[in-house]
Formats: C-alpha cells, sequence, structure tokens
C-alpha cells in the first residue's frame, strides 16, 4: 500500500513528492509521469534559464498578478511565500539571483540546475518515479485509492493531482464530480497585419497603455514588434487578464495603443506646442514619447507628414498624428503562444477545494497542485510560485 501517489512529473508534482516525503519521514511516496520526460516544463521556462519566482515579498501585493485565483491565495501565500521559496532552493544548495525586473533565476542561470536540484532530492527521500505510466481510473475501495494506469494498478491512501493543465485529467475528474472551469489559452501574443508595424520586428517602446475596445480590459508596460504582431509585458498582462473574453470573441478585436499615455485632447494640446517649438524641423525626424525613430517615422509615413516641417502641419494633420499617438487602434486576428509558455486559464474549480489543505472537498484523500486548479498568472516566475505554495500545503497531507 502506498502512502502518497502524486500524477504529474512537473515542477508542482516534484515539489509536492519531495516535501511530502521530507515532512514525513518513512512515508512512501510515488511519482507518475505519463511521458518519457519529467519536468519538460522546467526545462524551457524562462528562455531555458528557470524563471523560479518573482521578488515580491507581500502577498498583499502578490495576488494581484493572478487573473484567476488571486484572492483565494492571500493565505496560501500567508503559509509559503516568495521568501520560502528562495530559503527553500538555498537549503538544497541552489543560489537564486534576482534581475532588474524582479524575476528570480537559479545564479548558474540555466534550468537545469533546477531539474538537478529535484531529481536529487526526490531520489535522497526515496521517491520512486515511474515515467509512460499514464493514468486511465481511480476508485474509491473502503479507505484507500485504487489507481489504474497504462501498465499497472496501485493501491494509495492519498492522491495528489499535480499534472499541469491536463484535459484528460480534467475530464477523469468531472466523472467523480468535480467541476472544471472551462479551460482556455492565457498568457499570448497577439497576431496583427497592419502596415504601421511591418518590417519591423524586433522593435519596442519602453512604456503604453493598452486597451480593448468596447471593454474594460487593460494593461500597460513595453510592447515589442514581433514578426506576427505585438507581444512584450503589457500585451501579455492584456491576454492573462483577458483570457476568457478574448476567447469568446474567438481572437478577433480591436487593440488600441496609447503611446502618450494622454488623452486625445491632451495630446493634440502638446503637439501644437511642438510646432511652436520645432517648426523647422520635419515630423518624421522627431520622434516623440519614447517610440523608436524607425516606428515613429512608420506612423508619420501612414499619415503622409513625414517630409512636412512641423510649422507646415495643418491642424487637422496635427489631429490625425494626436489620434495615432493617444488611441491607435489595430485590428487582431488570432493568438501566438508566447515563446514556450504554455498557461492555461481553467482547472479544477476553487470552491471546490479547501485552499487551508489543498484537498478536494468532495473526494477524500485526494488533493490539488499547479495549474489543474482554476489559477493562473502573468509571466514573470507568479505561475511557478503559484505551484510552489499550493504543492508545499498540499504535502502536508492533513
Amino acid at each position: 500500500m502506498i502512502d502518497l501517489l502524486v500524477i504529474g512529473g512537473g515542477a508542482a508534482g516534484f515539489f509536492g513528492a519531495i516535501n511530502a516525503a521530507e515532512k514525513h519521514p518513512g512515508l512512501q511516496v510515488v511519482l507518475l509521469e505519463k511521458g518519457k520526460q519529467l519536468l519538460g516544463k522546467v526545462k524551457v521556462s524562462g528562455g531555458g534559464r528557470c524563471n523560479v519566482t518573482h521578488a515580491c515579498f507581500e502577498p498583499e501585493e502578490l495576488i494581484r498578478f493572478y487573473p484567476r485565483g488571486g484572492q483565494e491565495l492571500l493565505g496560501p501565500f500567508h503559509r509559503f511565500m516568495t521568501y520560502d521559496t528562495i530559503a527553500w532552493f538555498e537549503s538544497k544548495g541552489v543560489a537564486l539571483k534576482t534581475e532588474a525586473d524582479n524575476r528570480m533565476f537559479p545564479q548558474s542561470n540555466v534550468s537545469q540546475t533546477i531539474i538537478d536540484c529535484f531529481l536529487h532530492e526526490a531520489q535522497k527521500h526515496g521517491v520512486k518515479i515511474y515515467t509512460e505510466c499514464g493514468l486511465r481510473n481511480f476508485v474509491r475501495e473502503e479507505n484507500h485509492w485504487k489507481v489504474e494506469t497504462e501498465h499497472e494498478t496501485f493501491l494509495t491512501k492519498k492522491i495528489l493531482f499535480a499534472c499541469g493543465s491536463s484535459p484528460q485529467m480534467w475530464d477523469l475528474l468531472k466523472s467523480k464530480g468535480h467541476s472544471v472551469s472551462t479551460p482556455v489559452p492565457s498568457l499570448f501574443t497577439f497576431n496583427i497585419s497592419d502596415s504601421r508595424i511591418q518590417g519591423l520586428p524586433g522593435l519596442s517602446v519602453p512604456y503604453a497603455a493598452v486597451s480593448i475596445k468596447d471593454s474594460d480590459l487593460q494593461a500597460e508596460g513595453p510592447l515589442l514588434i514581433t514578426h506576427w504582431g505585438l507581444s512584450g509585458p503589457g500585451i501579455l498582462r492584456l491576454s492573462a487578464f483577458g483570457a476568457r473574453h478574448l476567447a469568446e470573441c474567438q481572437y478577433k478585436f480591436v487593440l488600441v495603443i496609447h503611446f502618450s499615455g494622454l488623452s486625445f485632447k491632451e495630446t493634440l494640446a502638446e503637439l501644437k506646442r511642438l510646432r511652436d517649438a520645432e517648426g523647422k524641423k520635419l515630423c518624421g525626424s522627431t520622434p516623440q514619447y519614447q517610440l523608436p525613430s524607425r516606428w515613429w517615422k512608420s506612423i508619420t509615413d501612414h499619415l503622409g507628414i513625414t517630409d512636412i516641417k512641423w510649422a507646415s502641419l495643418s491642424n487637422l494633420q496635427l489631429e490625425g498624428l494626436a489620434k495615432e499617438l493617444s488611441d491607435a487602434e489595430f485590428e487582431v486576428n488570432g493568438k501566438s503562444t508566447f515563446k514556450d509558455e504554455f498557461v492555461t486559464c481553467g482547472g479544477i474549480r476553487l470552491s471546490e477545494v479547501n485552499m487551508k489543505t489543498m484537498q478536494s472537498r468532495l473526494l477524500p484523500d485526494v488533493y490539488f497542485a499547479g495549474e489543474m486548479l482554476d489559477i493562473d498568472a502573468i509571466t514573470g516566475g507568479f505561475n511557478f510560485q503559484a505551484a510552489w505554495t499550493t504543492s508545499f500545503i498540499a504535502s502536508d497531507l492533513q
């Protein structure tokens, strides 16, 4: 009879298995992974460096980065927070470093360091690992669970589901009575075909506000032109907080970029002052609002005013430029995955989980951690922090 069977060989699964074995010496812990590879998402995260967490140390502030599940995580974060994550890894010999944007990585700068740490700790604490061992079903028998996999059957006292965004597992749990918030993609970039950004991949703007037309969705941050449209922290944050709305729109909507950060009227007033001050200069050679010169020229080319001196611009031309700087509209037609980050909005409804223990309110001795739950965050280490927190609490096995 196994004490704890962990379903999922990813970050949450390993963290939960290791901590359960460490907290409860002598506990028999078995981890099952459906595929051949362990910790595959850890390997590619953060561009192969593994963005372990984010240097935010106040729970009330940290939850603001979670479009779904933030409020429910407030209590758990008071129990296992960013500084606990740092201390945990340092206790295993893995030092972390903080970068300028507060993302935290292993000092080695390679994700293999985290993978090696997990594999070493699992072996150290006697966690048995089975790969290519997908779950087919689990049924309750007296005071334990009978778990059927592709190759063999296990009897276990407790189960921890930590298998990420798995439609197959969600469907299985739905058949056992759980509800699942419909999964849709989160954290994606926008596909845009527009002459104003064509031929400019790689250019970025340090800051801009962005919003979705005819909605309350808005965000801010750096923007990046890609080969397929627009990306960057501002776009990614907007995609995360608007995941469900944008899915309902079938990813066809109007993106509004507010380069100036001012209203149309305020922007126009600034441009009129600029016309008086820079009258002899060509409009296309005097970028404003931190726009790169090539991006600025693309806008003035679009308006046909690149080779016109500021003093010669008509009020109508200034109004056109003010519109482009205060409320530029772009037709979005589709989305693209952000690098190798795969984040899903959706999962086991949190109302059906005791967030103090991560135990199912419907199934005895069944626990959840990580992306199995309806919790997701923007990019920057926040999704991993939710995985560490939920799996650490689940490993108490209360």
